[in-house]
């Protein structure tokens, strides 16, 4: 027993890594993309050259982690068959189509039009080039749509039944549209824009403390804070009615995020900071304040929370670990709504581009996307369990017939490839950004892959920067 139990528990920590080092590189993707059709659909209604300089710098940037994101993807496909054989045989019939359709309506489309978006500037006409742009920025949207329609269906699971040892789908639109996946879904596609707009920000604020005030770095700067200043204050509504949405489908996860261990009548404070102890069953060093539970939770004075000792034991998620996630997410949020704030009073102002004490705040938040994303998803996850199906099937059951070993040696590879090939690929995708766009003057042109006779054969041949530093 105790041998299974390390099995399972290196199986999740496997697929959390790699899945950390997945998310972020389609995270980026999906906000780059649709960053960069807006850039081109600017460059075609004024002719301004900004537009088409920030286009093309921005497309060396998405192609780099364009690449990462299918190379990390690829992995957990297999990480399903390898060490998560039992949810494969149980719920394959539903989440197997779901990533199928993924793959020939977003994952097909992108793939398509992705050597026109990147490599097509020479080859076909401006308006060609700008309707594969789109079609590349739609096909990320669509992958979002049905990988948060596979994951919500594990969330809130609906549309189905159990026949035997495997479940057999009902009514796909159940399945698809099930309770939590509208909210999941807006949630997602929100952040991912956020995350694009934190580091072009950051990008424009590095560059603007080293000393250039040309067009296209004021424009990818002013662009970007127009982003957050709209994104920001909507996904903290959004994120207000995924709440509401998650205590009524899934209110273990709630006492949990909260450190709620009793449920409290008349009112629940809101549990601030604190160090929940599972085993204790309290929260220790409670910072609270009355009824700010209720009013952010049930939107009531005095609504009323389940605590996490209502229920059975080996239900209730970690709190130790998503009590902590969920306000380094929370948290994060707050200052991104701050910076967006900040930025507003300041081009008031006229000082958006002077304030060297902003830029370095931007500079500095930069990441706090990427960071805010994972502890998002880590909330999300590790507030489910038990369950990998929720109230359906334990995780405990979802593991193959692995040994501890065998799970072990493969976790060790992993961090050791991902370690070198992702650290390469970020290291350069810092190069690429600490570059910028081209400077003023100097001669700009869409990447050709005829010059030596051959076409492009992968995506990161649209980054053309050598990797050695200069």
């Amino acid at each position: 027993m105790h041998a299974t139990q390390q099995a399972l528990d290196l199986a999740r920590i496997q697929f959390a890594f790699t899945i950390s080092f997945h998310i972020v590189f389609p995270a980026l993707s999906i906000g780059l993309a649709s960053f960069i059709a807006v850039l081109e659909g600017a460059w075609l209604k004024t002719r301004q050259p900004v537009y088409k300089e920030l286009c093309l710098f921005w497309s060396k940037v998405f192609a780099v982690a364009f690449g990462m994101g299918v190379v990390s993807g690829v992995v957990m496909s297999y990480e399903f068959g390898t060490n998560w054989g039992g949810f494969s045989s149980f719920a394959g019939s539903i989440t197997g189509p779901l990533l199928a359709y993924e793959v020939m309506t977003a994952f097909f489309l992108e793939a398509g039009f992705l050597g026109i978006m990147l490599f097509g500037w020479n080859k076909v006409g401006p308006k060609a080039h700008f309707g594969a742009t789109l079609m590349v920025a739609i096909g990320t949207l669509i992958s979002t749509f049905w990988i948060l329609a596979s994951n919500s269906w594990m969330q809130t699971p609906r549309g189905f039944r159990i026949e035997g040892d495997h479940v057999v789908p009902v009514s796909w639109f159940q399945i698809i549209f099930n309770p939590s996946f509208p909210y999941r879904l807006t949630h997602m596609a929100i952040a991912a824009f956020i995350v694009a707009g934190l580091l072009v920000a950051a990008s424009g604020a590095y560059h603007l403390l080293k000393g250039r005030r040309d067009p296209a770095i004021k424009k990818m700067f002013s662009m970007s804070l127009w982003l957050l200043l709209v994104l920001t204050p909507v996904q903290a509504v959004v994120g207000d009615q995924h709440g509401l949405n998650t205590r009524e489908y899934q209110p273990a996860k709630i006492a949990a995020i909260e450190g709620l261990w009793d449920t409290e009548k008349g009112g629940t404070a809101l549990n601030l900071f604190g160090i929940p102890d599972m085993e204790a069953e309290t929260t220790k060093y409670a910072v609270s304040i009355p009824h700010l539970g209720s009013l952010i939770l049930t939107h009531s004075w005095d609504g009323e929370i389940r605590g996490l000792k209502s229920f059975p034991k080996e239900d209730r998620p970690n709190s130790t670990i998503v009590f902590w996630s969920f306000r380094i997410m929370a948290g994060l949020g707050v200052l991104m709504i701050l910076l967006s704030a900040a930025g507003f009073v300041l081009r008031r102002k006229n000082k958006l581009f002077e304030s060297k004490m902003f830029q370095r705040f931007v500079l500095v938040m930069g990441p706090s996307g990427f960071i805010s994303l994972l502890a998002g998803w880590v909330t999300t996850e590790a507030g489910r369990q038990p369950w990998v199906v929720y109230g359906v099937m334990r995780t405990a059951q979802a593991v193959s017939p692995v040994t501890a070993q065998q799970v072990g040696v493969t976790l060790l590879v992993f961090v050791v490839v991902y370690t070198l090939v992702f650290g390469t690929g970020i290291y350069y995708l810092l190069k690429l950004l600490r570059t910028g766009p081209a400077l003023p003057g100097t001669i700009t042109h869409a990447p050709r892959m005829d010059d030596d006779n051959h076409t492009a054969r992968r995506p990161l041949s649209a980054a053309t920067h050598s990797i050695e530093g200069a």
